[in-house]
């Protein structure tokens, strides 16, 4: 009786990072001939081998990261918070500081906001004498952004500083007695990016009003965020992620706006 013997190699699996390489081993077949003296034993070679194929792989090109993010700010205009006409002259001049300022009015509720702007704006037109609201943009609790006077005009103050070649901003609010909301602060961060882009200054160039002046202004609440240069880095990462716009809004959508603040 004639008897076949078939050797088999096994065959394994190797996991190398997400393809996986599979390893086949050889098959040797052996055919064994009659038992007798007479008949040769014959044997079968083994099937030629070769290398398994190298594994399909995708040519990975490094990934382009796409726009950096963009931060915009919607200002409202003055018409849709109610300022009135500028009562006289302005003084023009070219932005080398930005100097951050609080209102000192504390604001409980948000919904006062606008009210509080008209308010400061007659306070500083009749009572003050001066041209307009003193600074170039203003800043609710909920991060609103309003539209004051031109900022190609030198600001106003009560202290004893020079305000030609100062970006002023403010934050609406009392930051003596009241923290300074979330909202606010980004609002803050980003319009100030804005202007260090618009105007060519470099962030290190953010002051607070009592820098400049005797005055608690901004407050104790907000200007740790000025002395430590926190606000300085928070505007260096907005450029670094790329550039705030900002756009003047008017017109019925800026009045929605204003309506639903003080709803």
């Amino acid at each position: 009786m004639t008897r076949r013997a078939f050797l088999f190699a096994g065959a394994g699996a190797t996991a190398v990072g997400w393809v996986w390489l599979r390893d086949r081993g050889a098959v040797n077949q052996v055919a064994a001939g009659p038992a007798t003296t007479e008949a040769p034993t014959t044997t079968v070679p083994a099937p030629t081998t070769t290398a398994p194929p190298a594994p399909a792989t995708t040519a990975t090109t490094p990934t382009t990261p796409g726009p950096p993010p963009v931060a915009h700010i919607d200002v409202l205009c003055r018409d849709a918070w109610g300022a009135a006409a500028p009562a006289g002259d302005f003084r023009e001049h070219e932005i080398e500081w930005m100097t951050v300022h609080h209102t000192a009015r504390l604001l409980l509720e948000n919904r006062d906001a606008p009210e509080a702007i008209r308010g400061h704006q007659r306070f500083h037109q009749l009572d003050r004498g001066w041209s307009d609201i003193a600074y170039h943009f203003i800043i609710d609790l909920e991060g609103n952004v309003y539209e004051c006077r031109p900022v190609t005009a030198v600001g106003d103050t009560g202290t004893d500083y020079d305000p030609t070649g100062h970006f002023l901003v403010c934050c609406e609010g009392n930051f003596d007695e009241q923290p300074l909301p979330a909202a606010q602060h980004l609002a803050l961060v980003n319009v100030l990016a804005w202007a260090a882009a618009e105007f060519d200054v470099a962030p290190d160039t953010i002051r607070g009003h009592r820098d400049w002046a005797a005055t608690s202004c901004p407050g104790d609440n907000l200007y740790p965020l000025i002395d430590s240069g926190d606000l300085a880095g928070a505007v260096a990462d907005s450029l670094a992620a790329g550039t705030v716009t900002m756009e003047t809004v008017c017109g019925p959508p800026a009045d929605e706006r204003v309506a639903a603040i003080e709803a």
